[in-house]
């Protein structure tokens, strides 16, 4: 490999990038890459709106007295932020951005299996999104993101249905897109590619895209069963005409917990990509990073239980999936110490992607610990319900998914672009996260230790203290997720050229000119090396400067 920053390439820009292609070519295209990009642009957009809704809880929240707004608009908004942020952000994010733009670069194909079917997958997903614009258009819906029966049962409008509609159309983007990497993966492979020597990135979401396509009809048909019981009244769940709340929980949480993979995986994969090329060192224990994906995509099947410890399930049931909740802490912590062992003796270049990295650990390490609390029975019953609760879904979810996703896409969007974007910017947006994320949720933790419940806004008053401190945070992290708002749409204008290879990383997806052509590769590559193949004996120092 040359130490010296890879030549960029002298080939013209692919279609993808050029801005004087009519719209049309952008809404009817099959190519991987584009709609990658759309599906960028897209969850952009629902995370600002998440966002939003959450800036205006944390401010709510600044004062133990209700001063902005009132509890059935309170219980709107944190509806709408779960809402937005899981099922139009947090649960495509990756995949659908990440994965739809990388996964035949990486595989040495020249689209998916199915493009036209990935191009649906898109459409579905804003048919989804755009039943939740009308959701809140019309004064939004008050059952909070779970849609728990009795709550969605009993809701005096019709907004219920409407959402339910939505995550049912989007549900189906989830498995389309699932379905589409399945099938790429197992038969879309270049030569000598074989199962071990695939991209770690690709084993995380072979193991998502299982989940995606088992779990995610689950949902579907629980939301379907809300709408028929809503319009023609047929008891399933609603007590009142025989039906069982609980009964809901169950069907609920055995996608949901599922679902949390579908958000975690990915990002994971994305850590083992960073982590091996900026310690410029081989992955420490491939195989069992590979099958700990595997392990948890089957795992996470058999925990929903946790879920329910209060909701009038036998103490006996509840050990049985307290142990199995456990066991399924066991991958990921395999996960965690093989990047530690990775990063031992490597040669280290703290370079954006891998500050995103670093924070990802620590968050993430976190909130896999604190989970243990509520996997416990007994712990539990305490935290059930409380702000520890939130702090510990945030830690996973955001301090875990979302670190991963700005790693990846610092990693690779030089190779979506061909532009290298301002490192010193984005390594304050990384610090700044990291810091305001920590500010604004361990807070959280002690604010649940003490007795405060979720979801309410009037609160006792010794409880503020430690509520402004989480709403500063709130502050500090929103103007680090705002600064690549600004840094990466302007690389595209003043950002250096990147060339094939910026980072000297390995991968297929480097060996092809930055942004690549439009069928990838002018021919069919083979494989001859094994994964990862560091020499940390390199030195680097030229890596990420651009032209």
């Amino acid at each position: 490999m040359s130490t010296q920053i890879a030549e960029a390439d002298a080939l013209p820009r692919p279609n993808y990038l050029n801005v004087k292609r009519s719209i049309l070519s952008w809404l009817l295209t099959t190519d991987h890459k584009r709609i990658g990009i759309l599906y960028l642009i897209s969850i952009t957009v629902f995370f600002l709106a998440g966002g939003l809704f959450a800036a205006l809880i944390r401010i709510e929240l600044l004062t133990p007295q209700a001063d902005l707004v009132e509890s059935d608009i309170y219980n709107r908004l944190f509806t709408l932020h779960g809402i937005i942020m899981i099922f139009f952000f947090l649960v495509p994010s990756i995949p659908a951005v990440l994965g739809n733009f990388l996964l035949p670069l990486m595989l040495g194909a020249k689209d998916l299996a199915f493009p036209r079917l990935n191009l649906l997958s898109w459409y579905l997903y804003w048919i989804g999104g755009v039943f939740a614009v009308v959701v809140l258009l019309q004064g939004g819906v008050d059952t909070g993101w779970t849609f728990y029966t009795p709550f969605s049962s009993f809701a005096s409008n019709g907004n219920v249905v409407l959402a339910a509609a939505g995550g049912f159309v989007a549900g189906f983007s989830s498995i389309l897109t699932g379905l589409n990497f399945i099938v790429t993966i197992h038969k879309m492979r270049a030569p000598g590619l074989t199962w071990f020597r695939l991209p770690l990135f690709v084993w995380a979401h072979y193991a998502t895209s299982l989940i995606q396509v088992l779990a995610t009809p689950v949902l579907g048909i629980s939301l379907v069963l809300i709408m028929v019981e809503r319009v023609w009244r047929v008891g399933i769940f609603d007590p009142t005409i025989g039906g069982d709340p609980v009964l809901f929980q169950h069907l609920f949480w055995f996608y949901s917990h599922p679902a949390v993979y579908i958000m975690i995986l990915p990002g994971m994969g994305v850590v083992s990509e960073v982590i091996t090329c900026f310690s410029r060192k081989r992955i420490f224990g491939y195989h069992m990073i590979a099958f700990s994906s595997l392990a948890i995509a089957i795992l996470g099947f058999l925990v929903w239980g946790h879920h329910m410890f209060v909701s009038t399930q036998a103490m006996y049931t509840g050990i049985v999936f307290s142990i199995l909740t456990m066991l399924v802490a066991i991958p990921s912590a395999i996960k965690v110490f093989n990047w530690t062992a990775t990063l031992y003796k490597g040669q280290i270049y703290f370079e954006a992607p891998m500050l995103f990295v670093f924070g990802f650990l620590g968050l993430f390490t976190i909130g896999g610990l604190t989970g243990l609390f509520l996997g416990l029975l007994a712990a539990d019953i305490h935290f059930h319900d409380t702000h520890f609760v939130v702090a510990h879904f945030h830690y996973v979810m955001v301090g875990g998914m979302v670190m991963a996703y700005l790693a990846g896409l610092h990693f690779w969007w030089p190779k979506m672009t061909g532009r290298m974007y301002n490192r010193q910017l984005a390594a304050l947006a990384a610090i700044l996260i990291f810091v305001g994320f920590n500010m604004t949720f361990f807070p959280q933790f002690i604010l649940g230790a003490l007795g405060m419940p979720r979801r309410y806004h009037v609160y006792n008053e010794e409880f503020q203290l430690l509520n402004v401190m989480s709403t500063a945070g709130a502050g500090v992290m929103g103007i680090g997720y705002l600064l690549p708002l600004i840094y990466m749409p302007l690389s595209l204008f003043v950002g250096k050229r990147a060339g094939a290879n910026p980072w000297l990383a390995k991968g297929l997806e480097w060996t092809v000119p930055s942004p690549p052509t439009t069928y990838n590769f002018d021919h069919t590559p083979v494989v001859t090396e094994e994964p990862y193949a560091y020499d940390n004996r390199l030195h680097a120092a030229g890596m990420g400067q651009g032209e």
